[in-house]
């Protein structure tokens, strides 16, 4: 075999070992099952109507009515042309899902230790124990997709710019600008913002590095590089990314026109998120102790406590039946934890947090502060409110910092740090001429310090800890302090068993790694040990939270919603109106817009402005808002708990003439105004408009009329016959950035009235008018998208061309 070939050998062995563990782990995906994904489901119902049109007509519209009164479909999974960074990510994903995302975890870890010259055998381990990783795992089983396609990429983005930055730099810009391309593809922007900045530390400490050995021209040509190949990365994205950052403006991560709270006060914050929704998933400092015990504070929120420990004893104690005694223990969380919800522990095993701290002790120089200060500020960070020193300070300068919440998701840094310092260790371990006294010492510390730490939490984590939290003083006012105190025990008796549980693998690894260093076992033994020992500790913990009971058939999935009898009763209506859904949570449900258009849907970034109207309107009730968004339903609940389509008489339709125009000053005043605005027979409109009304308005003109005549997602035609000229209302949201009007076919303005609505003033006579969403930004993007694409290819091509002929004299 030529030894060209022989080479690839062992690469192509260890993709098939993660094609094996994806498929294992998700081994339902063979009998053609699929997971149930809780965000997923939500999805399909906000995608419904688009999907439906894209299959009746083989067009894609970029609007949907389906969801919050219309929105467009740049975040619900669009298709753009040209985009073939895309169609490379689909040929990477050939896995059947989820287990494409797993794979792609194994990959892209295993790509950056190639890159960072780690032996193949520590690679493969290295990629597994990366991509086990409990919060990784658990992210694929609720359904954040986006959120684990973008982890998925991150080291592969790391590895080029560290190839970069090691002076290859055609396979680094290469390597980088696929990766940047695939990375944008995940369109999950806050993990990217992540990597951004585990990026920037990197740079400061090579940076520095440079500085320091005079190399400082190197590492400019090299970053000017980077940067090119980032923005080619970013150019191949530029259709999604130039979309979803017209969006974005208008949504609830965008900057809000109001000053104002629902309830009259101030609005804090008006460019970003809300301080407290920034922070509402923050984790305790103590808390993050869970990335070495899994039970550390319970688990997940939805652990329960031993059904045969001190609690249930306690009850039984008090007189409770068997079965009251143990259906009152089922109630009360393990997880003694203060965030909102937990779907389960950040567990990154206590196998790779022992590697970890071994490589302290091993590798030198900037690798070590790069890998230790993004780390660092990834724990800080994730902390949240619970220091606010950093977690202020990066809200209030840092640029984009305040459009992301969920700071405890800044950990997935931790998730991948942590195993690239802990095989980075490892090989200097096995493969670096080390003393080996140094060898040992470096292994006594680090046995020392977690075991050490681990055997202190389980042995005396009861005097340590109280294990409690705000939530508990509820338990004890209703069941009293005693039953509390033995549900504080069965608390601690969990983490005691998981801290058990690392020390045995801590111990078990320490063990492997001082047979190795005594010459009693071989590199490959020791390595192929640990492996097992990572992936079972990994994989049975993930296997608490994610497993075959978490798939069901695919029919399931492609079809997860069921009408109820309220479904079915608003089917029998033809015509043309929005249903808000009071049964299942409107405002973060994607069900009702799988059956109707709604008002209602499922997403992180909302229209702002609709967002708006139900916190100060259609929260309390306020029919006239309901009206004007022609909500002909309300589903609600009957007596027997079943849903009801309650119709509502007086919803303004999809369009009418008004009699009226209240002018305001200002967002604050029209939404306001909307309180007691009689929305039939008069708009409220901001002063910036008030030239776009009629000159007169009319008196008892009963001839005029308009009317609906065609309704898809991306066209509205309506028939104007009107004696005057009037002010029309359409119901429907005001999106100047892609809805072009018409009059009898030629383009004309429209504004914005009743702060979310579109109008248009029509002159006298029959007249057509039209709107066409017409994305001009997916024209521009797409234009963007194959210039970049070509570009790249060419810039590559000739780079390789140029390098062929200036190596050529130095071989002949």
């Amino acid at each position: 075999m030529p030894q060209s070939i022989k080479a690839y050998i062992p690469h192509a062995v260890a993709l098939v070992i993660f094609v094996i563990a994806s498929l294992l782990y998700f081994n339902p995906v063979l009998q053609g099952k699929q997971i149930y994904q809780s965000d997923i489901v939500q999805y399909i119902g906000m995608a419904k109507q688009q999907n439906d049109f894209r299959e009746a007509t083989g067009e894609e519209t970029y609007w949907t009515n389906g969801a919050f009164a219309g929105m467009p479909t740049y975040q619900l999974g669009a298709r753009y042309p040209h985009y073939y960074i895309k169609k490379l990510d689909q040929v990477l994903r050939f896995l059947p899902r989820p287990a494409d995302y797993l794979f792609l975890y194994f990959l892209g870890f295993y790509v950056l230790m190639l890159t960072m010259r780690i032996d193949t055998r520590l690679a493969v381990m290295g990629a597994l124990g990366f991509g086990l990783s409990t919060y990784l795992v658990i992210i694929l089983g609720v359904g954040h997709n986006a959120k684990a396609h973008a982890i998925a990429y991150m080291p592969m983005v790391l590895a080029g710019v560290v190839l970069t930055y090691r002076g290859k730099l055609l396979g680094g810009f290469v390597l980088t600008a696929l990766a940047v391309g695939l990375e944008l593809v995940a369109n999950h922007f806050q993990m990217t913002y992540y990597l951004l900045l585990m990026l920037l530390c990197l740079a400061v400490a090579y940076g520095v590095y440079a500085f320091r050995q005079k190399q400082l021209s190197e590492f400019i040509k090299s970053s000017v590089v980077l940067l090119v190949a980032a923005l080619i990365g970013a150019g191949m994205n530029a259709t999604s990314l130039m979309a979803t950052s017209e969006y974005a403006a208008t949504s609830t991560r965008g900057p809000s026109s109001l000053t104002i709270n629902a309830d009259g006060s101030p609005k804090e914050n008006t460019k970003g998120l809300d301080y407290d929704y920034i922070t509402e998933y923050s984790y305790g400092p103590l808390e993050s102790l869970n990335l070495l015990i899994p039970s550390f504070m319970g688990g997940g929120s939805g652990d329960d406590l031993p059904q045969d420990g001190e609690a249930r004893e306690v009850l039984l104690q008090m007189g409770a039946s068997p079965q009251d005694a143990q259906a009152l223990v089922s109630q009360i969380p393990a997880y003694w934890g203060d965030q909102t919800y937990v779907a389960a522990p950040a567990y990154i095993g206590a196998i790779v947090v022992f590697l970890a701290v071994l490589a302290l002790f091993l590798v030198k120089g900037k690798t070590r502060w790069w890998i230790v200060g993004a780390a660092v500020l990834s724990l800080l960070l994730s902390w949240g409110r619970h220091f606010p020193l950093l977690t202020d300070l990066f809200i209030d300068y840092i640029p984009l910092y305040d459009k992301f919440r969920a700071v405890s998701s800044i950990q997935v840094l931790l998730e991948l740090l942590l195993p690239l310092l802990a095989v980075i260790g490892l090989q200097r371990y096995f493969f670096a001429e080390l003393d080996s006294d140094k060898r040992q010492k470096a292994l006594v510390y680090a046995l020392s310090i977690v075991g050490g730490l681990t055997a202190l939490f389980a042995l005396a984590g009861r005097a340590l800890f109280d294990f409690s939290n705000d939530f508990d003083q509820v338990i004890i006012d209703q069941v009293g302090l005693p039953f509390m105190e033995a549900v504080r025990d069965d608390r601690f008796q969990l983490m005691r068993e998981d801290a058990l549980r690392s020390l045995l693998l801590i111990a078990l690894s320490g063990m492997l790694l001082s047979l190795y260093g005594k010459g009693k076992w071989s590199a490959s033994r020791t390595i192929a040990a640990l492996a097992i020992l990572i992936v079972a500790d990994l994989g049975l913990v993930d296997r608490r939270y994610v497993n075959e009971e978490d798939f069901v058939p695919a029919r399931v999935m492609k079809k997860p919603f069921e009408p109820d009898g309220a479904d079915l009763q608003i089917a029998e209506d033809p015509g043309y109106f929005r249903v808000y859904d009071r049964v299942n949570n409107a405002i973060s449900s994607g069900r009702a817009s799988y059956f109707h258009q709604s008002i209602g849907g499922y997403h992180a970034a909302k229209p702002a402005r609709l967002q708006d109207l139900f916190e100060f309107h259609i929260s309390r009730g306020n029919i006239g808002v309901l009206n004007m968004l022609n909500v002909r339903y309300l589903i609600s609940s009957n007596q027997g708990g079943g849903a009801i389509a309650q119709r509502n008489p007086y919803a303004n339709g999809p369009a009418w003439l008004v009699e009226g125009a209240e002018v305001v000053d200002g967002a604050d005043q029209e939404i306001l105004a909307l309180d007691s605005l009689d929305t039939k027979r008069v708009a409220v409109v901001e002063r910036e408009f008030a030239d776009r009304l009629p000159g007169k308005w009319p008196v008892n003109d009963s001839l005029s009329s308009i009317e609906l005549t065609e309704a898809l997602p991306n066209r509205l035609a309506y028939k104007a016959v009107l004696s005057e000229d009037r002010l029309a209302v359409f119901s429907e949201a005001y999106y100047p950035r892609g809805w072009q009007a018409y009059l009898d076919g030629e383009p004309v303005d429209h504004f914005r009235v009743n702060y979310h609505l579109r109008a248009m003033t029509i002159p006298k006579g029959t007249h057509e008018v039209e709107f066409r969403f017409e994305a001009a930004v997916v024209q521009r993007g797409a234009t963007f998208t194959l210039a970049t694409s070509l570009l790249f290819v060419l810039v590559v091509g000739g780079w390789w061309y140029m390098e062929k002929r200036r190596k050529q004299p130095a071989e002949n």
